[in-house]
């Protein structure tokens, strides 16, 4: 996110993270500003008043749902006592950047709002724990496997104007976990997902062979829930787990569905997932063991 190059942004006057764009520069600074509100013993109502709006409107503020406007942000730091001009500067600086359009801004013809805030996370995390029991983890799968996946959800769509761009999107997406520096990716899938000739199967043993070249990267990890073993307690369906480095930002599940999405950051529903995601681990074949499997069931395919 690029400052006009007068001096340092607000990013970095507080130690803030530059990856992961606006949304996580949202997420952190709704964080302070709740906690300048509560250390002051005011309410969401009250804040809401000083704002001309609602208590939800800074609900929403405080979980880095919606943009920041400098004149809110500037009557709420009045409002709660803030008045060190350097700091007031960091954080209304934190504000305007929190507005810039992330990198993926430029695929929003085909790029659903909700997912936007996904892109901002996976972005921003050090480490996703991941499950899949109906298609590849999108971050491990091929060109062609993607494209057959985003046909079945658009089967009437255009390939240069929307299967195309969603296509780059997910490549760009995938190189960040090759680079210098990458995070952990940790994935679950079940078998189902590795004998679904999704796209046929000259597809699929391309698929698995992409598999098995992933695997051996020291920031990738890949098992499998073999069919034996059993009913799990992930049944329910997929899901991610994201983690960060920054203390500000708390673990986030994300949920999937058809036409939006749910992020789940109450330490009681994150618990929840991850002690499903240690079960699965757990039930599933140990990575080496599951290189084994793939090998196997690639001489089937």
């Amino acid at each position: 996110m690029p400052s006009n190059g007068d001096g340092p942004t607000g990013g970095e006057l507080l130690g803030y993270p530059r990856r992961g764009g606006p949304t996580v520069l949202r997420i952190l600074l709704g964080n302070k500003l709740r906690r300048l509100r509560e250390d002051r013993g005011i309410s969401t109502e009250q804040a809401g008043y000083e704002i001309r709006g609602s208590h939800s409107k800074i609900s929403r503020m405080e979980l880095g749902r919606v943009g920041f406007k400098e004149r809110d942000v500037a009557d709420l730091l009045t409002l709660y006592g803030v008045e060190d001009q350097a700091e007031r500067s960091s954080l209304l600086e934190l504000a305007r950047e929190a507005n810039t359009p992330g990198w993926w801004h430029q695929y929003g013809d085909v790029l659903a709002g909700w997912f936007e805030t996904y892109l901002g996370l996976e972005e921003a995390a050090s480490l996703l724990r991941s499950y899949e029991l109906q298609f590849m983890p999108s971050l491990l799968q091929t060109e062609d496997y993607a494209r057959a996946v985003i046909r079945l959800g658009f089967p009437d769509a255009s390939e240069e104007e929307d299967i195309d761009p969603r296509i780059h999107l997910l490549m760009t997406r995938q190189r960040r976990f090759t680079e210098p520096g990458a995070p952990t990716l940790w994935t679950v899938v079940d078998e189902g997902v590795l004998r679904r000739p999704l796209g046929g199967r000259a597809v699929l043993r391309r698929q698995i062979e992409h598999l098995l070249e992933l695997s051996e990267l020291p920031n990738v990890t890949l098992q499998v829930v073999p069919f034996n073993a059993g009913g799990h307690a992930a049944a329910g369906g997929p899901f991610t787990i994201l983690r960060f480095a920054e203390p500000g930002l708390s673990d986030v599940v994300f949920l999937e569905q058809l036409t939006s999405a749910l992020y789940l950051d109450k330490p009681s529903d994150v618990d929840t997932y991850m002690r499903a995601m240690n079960h699965l681990c757990i039930t599933a074949a140990r990575p080496d063991d599951s290189i084994v499997f793939l090998r196997d069931i690639l001489r089937d395919v």
